[in-house]
């Protein structure tokens, strides 16, 4: 099968870098829909723009590339290790062209492959068909959303949802939960897979499968089809928003199946995808490993441009910021504000906080006024230097065992990340005079286009994505939703949104 490399490595070039026709549709009937000049709807206009990018370079769309997973049925008589044998050297490849951020790490020493490939990574799960030819789905879920998936073991209580029982019922409370749980730290607006019943661990596994079903699909059990529009439509009444900035648009798909589960046991498992739900597949000609076929999309039809004109026009109200800053400029912020920061800046994900706790900046390293970027980018090396090829913000609720040090111990200003922190760091702000503002999940490639130049880097035995790089930016835009006065947009989305589910719980 001498095409077959070379046809994996298409499928997860266009996985990472083209959004599926459905989910476009989706993510451009939200633009249509969402109130028009509100922090949601630029959030929209930022993603589609970033979309559209993404596609026109065949750059990643987001820079989380997730861990891949494929979804593979031969005929019977194909050798599936050549197969395996083959999605691997097609992943390795991938990442070295950029299309793929390696993010396979040892979990007993914690170091970075490099090549995405590692101990049970990719992810790969293999059945036989009678058909003649090898069909290969590929999704590529990031960090962010993986890690706001959540199973419930039923009967139990929740918050703003009250007792959930065994029943139907019992699972919609479960699942507009679910929803309610990811905020903006899902990236929304966000589809949900989900399995009732099962085991824990094959309940995951199936619910991550929905994933592969169409948005525009219809359920073939009446029951659950029923399910997925009563969610969709309760969802969208809980007002979280584009990345939980509060709006009319929270979730554009709902794909729910149910398997058997022992008497004892009653789980409803819930896999959250974000906005950049990318999601593709093919079929191979089963001599040759040639593509045959496209899944979800036609290749001959070009792709429609999601947005119209700039994207995210200027209102001349952004409020431009020079790091270094003061404490005067930053206390002068407030929430709802719009950024355009300009100047030097630096990265710094899980492995740069947990360091910093107990050891001191790197020689030439000043955070004193800084903007610090919770972000691990998508790099590339050519000779000595260093191109950003997606770089958008990375969910910054796991920074908040440490922001509030590395605020007090190096002056930082400024925190870009998204989907918000919480009262610790909010309480640093206060105290120490600096802001969180919330960049936009998911949009790698319009936020890379604002950076000019890659000036250092940092502790790049962590990996890439976890080192610390010294960027020069321009324009970077973001909006302040943690403010210097104890003022926090996400606080106040989360206890609304609470209320709005505690009325949609009618039995």
């Amino acid at each position: 099968m001498q095409f077959l490399v070379d046809s994996l490595i298409e499928l997860i070039t266009q996985t990472a870098t083209n959004l599926p026709p459905d989910v476009r549709a989706a993510m451009k009937g939200a633009l249509l829909v969402e109130t028009p000049d509100t922090q949601a709807s630029q959030a929209l206009n930022i993603i589609a723009s970033n979309v559209d990018m993404a596609a026109d370079d065949e750059q990643p769309i987001c820079q989380d590339t997730g861990m891949p997973t494929f979804v593979v049925h031969t005929p019977v008589g194909v050798n599936q290790m050549v197969v395996k044998k083959a999605i691997r050297e097609a992943v390795a490849e991938a990442t070295q062209r950029g299309k793929l951020r390696p993010n396979s790490v040892d979990s007993l020493t914690g170091k970075n492959s490099g090549n995405n490939l590692g101990i049970e990574t990719p992810v790969i799960h293999f059945e036989q068909w009678e058909q003649d030819q090898i069909e290969v789905k590929l999704i590529l879920k990031g960090g962010g959303c993986e890690n706001k998936n959540i199973q419930y073991s039923v009967p139990c209580e929740l918050e703003h949802a009250g007792k959930v029982n065994r029943n139907l019922e019992g699972v919609r409370k479960c699942i507009l939960h679910a929803i309610w749980q990811a905020q903006g730290q899902g990236c929304a607006p966000g589809a949900v897979g989900v399995c009732i019943g099962s085991d824990r661990a094959h309940g995951y596994d199936l619910a991550k499968g929905e994933l592969f079903r169409t948005l525009d699909d219809t359920n073939p059990i009446p029951e659950l089809a029923a399910l997925e529009d009563q969610i969709l439509q309760e969802a969208n009444r809980l007002g979280i928003g584009a990345m939980g900035f509060g709006g009319k648009l929270s979730l554009i798909g709902c794909k729910i199946t149910a398997a058997n589960r022992l008497p004892a046991s009653f789980f409803v498992s819930v896999a959250y995808e974000c906005w950049a739900f990318r999601r593709l597949g093919v079929k191979l000609d089963a001599t040759s490993g040639a593509i045959a076929d496209w899944l979800y999309r036609d290749p001959q039809r070009p792709v429609e441009k999601m947005t119209q004109g700039e994207g995210f026009p200027l209102s001349g109200r952004e409020i431009i910021l020079r790091p270094p800053l003061s404490e005067e400029q930053v206390r002068a912020l407030k929430v709802g504000d719009v950024v355009l920061i300009t100047g030097e800046c630096y990265t710094g994900r899980d492995a740069v906080h947990a360091h910093l706790m107990n050891n001191p900046l790197p020689p030439g390293v000043d955070l004193r006024g800084a903007m610090l970027y919770h972000c691990g980018p998508v790099m590339l090396k050519s000779g000595e230097n260093w191109t950003v090829k997606a770089a958008g913000p990375t969910t910054s609720s796991r920074e908040e065992p440490y922001q509030a040090d590395i605020i007090k111990n190096f002056g930082v200003r400024v925190v870009v990340g998204k989907g918000g922190m919480g009262k610790k760091t909010l309480a640093a702000l206060q105290e120490h005079g600096a802001v969180y503002v919330n960049g936009i999940g998911g949009a790698a490639q319009y936020y890379a286009r604002s950076i000019d130049k890659v000036l250092g880097v940092n502790f790049l035995e962590f990996g890439i994505p976890e080192a610390m790089w010294k960027l020069q930016v321009h324009d970077f835009v973001g909006i302040v939703t943690m403010d210097a006065h104890g003022n926090s947009l996400h606080a106040g989305i989360e206890a609304g949104t609470g209320q709005q589910l505690e009325e949609l719980q009618v039995s």
